[in-house]
């Protein structure tokens, strides 16, 4: 690998994001899930977790939205909320969730510069009400149109983006928050990657 191809990884590596995650509620199109991990690659997030209650597992997430974003992000899939939450909550200090219910605090009213993993749900019914009640929270992106919904890809992508940048002023990109053999176990196993994405060109 190449000093540049090398500095790239690491570069990438150090601004990854510990305290903040991405949980995904048996979202149906894998596109849709492509699409999120390319976003959250964008902004630093490592780790997504997926619930799949009423979706099957999968190993591919619709390559070619994510152009292989795949290969950078961990992927925890779940069988039971349950199990899920208990991960969770060893992890984060608060989940939150969207809703447009009365209770819901608007998206620009969230704190997101502390641990926190923030979950969206299913295209056609959003997050279960099992869901919501083991949160600490719902929050509600702005609408002033007529639909008053957005994509689950967009709105993951607008409420990971603020998160960006609340973290980027309070310094949060400044230094690593990788613990150092995840971020060395990150690295050989991104080489190995970058090497084969690269011969499949």
């Amino acid at each position: 690998m190449s000093p540049e191809r090398s500095k790239n990884l690491l570069d990438a590596l150090h601004k990854r994001q510990v305290g903040l995650a991405v949980v995904l509620e048996n979202v149906e199109d894998p596109h849709n899930v492509s699409a999120i991990m390319r976003t959250c690659d964008a902004v630093g997030i490592q780790d997504i977790y997926v619930i799949c209650t009423k979706v099957p597992f999968r190993k591919k997430w619709g390559v070619r939205s994510s152009r292989s974003a795949d290969k950078w992000i961990t992927t925890h899939q779940f069988e039971s909320v349950e199990e899920c939450f208990v991960v969770l909550r060893s992890k984060f200090a608060k989940i939150l969730t969207t809703d447009v219910s009365a209770d819901a605090v608007g998206l620009y009213d969230v704190d997101f510069t502390g641990s926190i993993a923030l979950v969206f749900g299913n295209e056609q019914n959003g997050v279960s009400d099992e869901v919501k009640q083991l949160c600490d929270g719902k929050f509600v992106i702005p609408q002033v149109g007529i639909i008053k919904s957005l994509n689950i890809s967009v709105a993951c992508a607008v409420t990971v983006y603020e998160a960006y940048r609340q973290r980027s002023l309070a310094g949060s990109y400044n230094n690593p928050t990788l613990p150092t053999e995840k971020m060395e176990n990150l690295f050989t196993e991104w080489s190995f990657k970058r090497r084969s994405t690269i011969n499949d060109l």
